[in-house]
């Protein structure tokens, strides 16, 4: 028990401090890359807590599309970080009053589910195979989702297709004079359009 303790709080640590470091990082990059090693962090303390479906989903989805994609996308983007900066010591209020307002609101849920928590003797399980209900993390997730969630479920579905196409959209770039291949010209090109019969004379070359 002690050990799980000090894993625990050895990745709540790392977590914090990656969080630290994506916010603070004056490269891009760089703020990807802190952002990866908050990712597997927190994967780490869903399997401490027994959830190895949502460790396993924030490793596969979040580091290996979602953070790759950023990463990516923030070197293909030519963007002027410093123009964006200036204007940053303007917002900082207005940034301070929405993380204020966002840090009230995690205490307040955060303080009510404990709440609830200890009002009901800790009931609920933590993990697969501990109280009342023995099933599996999956199994569990999947009633919660298709059941209760299935309309919000399939809306955050949306959102993710909508933020791929927003930055597909954000790289694709026609600069002049780069030649693209055009795939619906090929396939519908005829013999008549795709080649020409030139008659050639004795003694001329082939003009253009």
């Amino acid at each position: 028990m002690a050990l799980q303790a000090i894993a625990f709080y050895l990745m709540a640590a790392v977590t914090v401090a990656a969080g630290f470091g994506v916010v603070s990082a004056r490269n891009p990059v760089h703020s990807v890359l802190w952002l990866i090693l908050a990712f597997f962090s927190a994967a780490g303390l869903f399997v401490l807590m027994g959830a190895e479906f949502l460790a396993m989903l924030l490793v596969v989805v979040y580091v290996g599309a979602v953070a790759v994609l950023f990463l990516f996308v923030v070197m293909m983007l030519d963007v002027d970080f410093t123009a964006l900066r200036q204007g940053f010591a303007r917002y900082m209020p207005l940034g301070l009053l929405i993380a204020g307002v966002l840090a009230v609101e995690m205490v307040v849920v955060s303080s009510t589910v404990a709440a609830r928590g200890a009002a009901a003797g800790n009931a609920l399980p933590m993990a697969a195979g501990r109280g009342p209900v023995d099933v599996t993390n999956a199994e569990a997730i999947g009633r919660v989702l298709y059941t209760d969630y299935v309309y919000f479920f399939q809306a955050a579905g949306l959102v993710l297709l909508v933020a791929m196409i927003g930055a597909i959209v954000l790289t694709l770039r026609h600069k002049p004079g780069v030649k693209r291949q055009l795939v619906a010209d090929q396939v519908l090109r005829t013999p008549k359009t795709g080649m020409r019969v030139i008659d050639i004379k004795p003694g001329e070359g082939i003009g253009e």
